[in-house]
């Protein structure tokens, strides 16, 4: 469970060890990891994944691996740091792949693998101002299809979820900059800018996230594999 110390990833890692699982948190935050490890069981795994060096060579013995680590920049493409750009797509896009090359030969040894990539709305639509966000999230889109393809016949299912906009730290350190960016106060960027597009209008709860990634590891999903799960309260429905 990558960014398994806050957010969405606590909220799954809660829900999994709940179901029965021995989660590895793996966190850049080494403490909160820990923290987190010891309150559900589960190990910590302190990781900076955007050192992708360190990944080329990793082996990972597990039967779920949930790619949720990620981090988000506001700005219009011609302002964009290029260095930001690359980090993003290094962190969203190439470790995800580097952990799941890791995963799957454990995982078609055994005959058993279930791989969900934290996705988001943006992996299927774009939004001004987030160009290395909406690159990546739409490359983990092509990531999770090919692993699924190539992974069906060996017993290894790949689906991504695809979230709106998320009660989380990540979400909420987003508000300054989008009311810079648009030129309005803080108070009015859920409404003017966050929930515009979708038709129910509030934040999706990680525990919401949560409850749909135990779903997608789970027998009753054993049909369901290169889909992407959309709960972005009807945004990309229209």
């Amino acid at each position: 469970m990558t960014g398994g110390a806050s957010g969405i990833g606590a909220a799954v890692a809660r829900r999994l060890a709940g179901n029965g699982a021995t989660v590895t948190v793996a966190d850049l935050d080494g403490d909160a990891a820990a923290a987190l490890a010891d309150e559900i069981g589960g190990r910590p795994w302190q990781v900076d994944l955007s050192d992708v060096d360190a990944l080329a060579d990793l082996t990972l013995e597990t039967d779920i691996l949930v790619n949720n680590a990620g981090i988000q920049h506001v700005s219009p493409i011609e302002d964009f740091d290029p260095l930001m750009f690359r980090r993003i797509l290094t962190l969203m896009v190439e470790a995800p792949f580097l952990l799941v090359r890791a995963a799957l030969p454990h995982m078609y040894e055994s005959g058993y693998g279930r791989i969900v990539n934290m996705s988001s709305v943006h992996g299927l639509r774009a939004s001004a101002n987030k160009s290395a966000y909406v690159t990546a999230k739409h490359a983990m889109e092509g990531l999770s299809k090919v692993t699924a393809l190539e992974g069906a016949e060996r017993g290894v299912r790949s689906n991504c979820v695809n979230p709106g906009y998320v009660r989380t730290p990540l979400v909420e350190k987003q508000i300054a900059d989008q009311a810079r960016v648009h030129g309005i106060p803080e108070s009015e960027v859920l409404e003017k800018v966050l929930l515009t597009e979708s038709a129910i209008k509030r934040m999706v709860e990680p525990a919401e996230v949560a409850a749909l990634v135990a779903f997608l590891v789970g027998d009753d999903a054993s049909m369901i594999t290169g889909a992407s799960y959309t709960m972005d309260g009807g945004w990309s429905a229209s």
